[in-house]
């Protein structure tokens, strides 16, 4: 018996769900939870900081045989403080981010974007003063409060901000080591890592950050971008001594 355009689609669906799961477990570890494995119901705890978390979301998502293909997931906001305004601003935000991709694999991106939201809350109501300007004013001045547009870069701009006023403060800034690219279909992806102190790392590793940097070629990647993201980080840190094994994170 031939299968239907339909149940093909179906199956690929439930193909790409299962690599995405796989995938995001292996990036947020415990904060990742199943409820309900066969009725496709997850569940991903979200904090504006790992070690000292002050605002905490847990995003609750229904996956559906439609998505990634033809529909978004079914979400939930869980917080009690996030209520009014701020619900419907960040509501907008992951709506807004699925309409930009449309048939990619989002959680991560949604992931991601709610992280965001809390980081802006965070350092809101810091009020913070170094050297005379609060951290807030500085970022209102540098235009990331933006809104749609501007909303992608600003977890970097940010976090650029503040790395740089707490270098410029209280200590140099780390050495930065650049590790191979990883390339497939027009997109790049390449790790940089610096030495820190976190008591933290997925890879359990220790006094090290790595960020991996994507260059997006026009052709959407699906949960194969996991994958490149999980083994630039793992590349780069059997290079410079942190781990030894060289396995893929993900096959």
């Amino acid at each position: 018996m031939a299968t239907t355009p339909d149940t093909g689609l179906e199956e690929e669906n439930l193909h790409n769900q299962i690599d995405e799961i796989e995938a995001l477990s292996s990036i947020y570890g415990d904060e990742w939870c199943v409820i309900d494995e066969a009725s496709r119901i997850f569940c991903i705890k979200i904090s504006d900081d790992l070690d000292q978390p002050k605002w905490t979301l847990c995003l609750q998502v229904i996956l559906p045989s439609e998505y990634p293909t033809s529909a978004p997931p079914i979400y939930q906001l869980n917080a009690p403080w996030l209520r009014g305004p701020e619900r419907k601003e960040l509501s907008n935000r992951l709506e807004e981010s699925y309409a930009q991709n449309i048939g990619e694999s989002i959680l991560y991106l949604w992931v991601e974007t709610i992280r965001e939201f809390l980081l802006e809350r965070s350092t809101a109501e810091m009020g913070e003063t170094v050297h005379g300007t609060t951290i807030t004013r500085t970022l209102h001045k540098a235009g990331l409060y933006g809104r749609v547009a501007r909303r992608k870069p600003l977890l970097k701009k940010t976090h650029q901000i503040l790395f740089g006023f707490c270098q410029k403060a209280y200590e140099e800034l780390p050495p930065i080591k650049h590790g191979e690219p990883i390339t497939d279909r027009r997109s790049t992806f390449q790790p940089h890592l610096a030495p820190v102190v976190t008591p933290k790392q997925i890879l359990d590793v220790r006094n090290v950050m790595v960020v991996v940097s994507r260059w997006y070629g026009g052709i959407l990647l699906g949960p194969d971008r996991f994958k490149h993201i999980n083994n630039c980080a793992r590349n780069i840190l059997v290079e410079e001594n942190y781990i030894e094994s060289t396995v893929s994170v993900l096959g």
